[in-house]
């Protein structure tokens, strides 16, 4: 189990700690949704922590069989719907090193593709995924 704690601090703005580490992340309420947009916004760190996951479940596999995966890459752009305000799409793309095997790009794909954070997304989630091999 690991613990994570949050204090509102006023303006809409949060500060996050994770327990174990004492590492701490500011949030911020988005423009759109009466905030400055100073910070990662909640759902913004819903992104990041799809494209983080899929970037170290990856690098976990690809450790274990003598890939290196130095330098690969993940954006993850957000789309939100206003009624119910929620994420409707996470639109992700990896960009990976050129000198994976051939023969080995399926088998991170699908290490990708069940990362824990994305088995955790409701179904709704639209949440294209595209694979680049261009680093």
């Amino acid at each position: 189990m690991v613990k994570m704690t949050a204090i509102y601090e006023g303006e809409k703005h949060c500060l996050l700690t994770h327990g174990p580490s004492g590492a701490h992340i500011s949030t911020d309420a988005p423009k759109d949704n009466n905030g400055r947009g100073e910070a990662f916004s909640p759902t913004d760190l819903v992104g990041a922590a799809l494209g983080s996951c899929m970037l170290t479940v990856m690098a976990i596999g690809a450790e274990k069989d003598g890939v290196n995966l130095v330098n690969s890459r993940v954006s993850v752009e957000k789309e939100m719907v206003q009624t119910p305000r929620k994420i409707a799409k996470l639109t992700v793309v990896l960009h990976m090193p050129q000198s994976i095997p051939h023969d080995y790009r399926k088998k991170l794909e699908n290490i990708a593709m069940n990362c824990p954070v994305k088995l955790s997304l409701h179904p709704d989630m639209q949440i294209p995924v595209q694979f680049h091999y261009d680093i």
